[in-house]
């Protein structure tokens, strides 16, 4: 069992997010990190990310949204991100929690520190994961 768990705000976003109810201009980096963080709280990171891109992508798809802007590589590096936070920090109730006790993974340029800009937005890092060419991403 994780040591973190999910308040009843986390499985609505979870569940809203998933039946594409949530609102599509409301899904910033801090959506993207509580999903990841919903996922994680629930199933270890292979799953997690299974998870998360099939929601992606089904959000994209209902929202019209090309399937092109999904990118495999910034998922699955912020999934590994996000587990690293939570397996460094004690247990918390809720992904709002999890984030007042992490704010560094607000900063989307963190990625930024692994890879440099050439290799993170290519389009071969959107299609596949691409390892990091600067810093690895602990614990991945």
């Amino acid at each position: 069992m994780s040591a973190h768990a999910l308040s009843p705000d986390d499985v609505r976003f979870r569940t809203d997010f998933e039946t594409c109810v949530f609102p599509p201009a409301q899904f910033d980096h801090r959506a993207h990190v509580r999903l990841a963080y919903v996922y994680l709280a629930e199933n270890d990171a292979d799953t997690a990310l299974e998870r998360m891109r099939s929601a992606l992508m089904a959000f994209l798809e209902h929202n019209k949204v090309p399937a092109s802007k999904y990118h495999e590589t910034l998922t699955r590096a912020w999934i590994l991100a996000v587990r690293h936070f939570m397996t460094r920090s004690r247990g918390t109730e809720s992904a709002d929690a999890f984030i007042r006790a992490n704010p560094e993974i607000l900063d989307t340029k963190i990625m930024l520190t692994h890879y440099s800009a050439d290799v993170l937005f290519s389009e071969e890092a959107r299609r596949r994961f691409v390892r990091p060419d600067l810093d690895g991403i602990p614990g991945a």
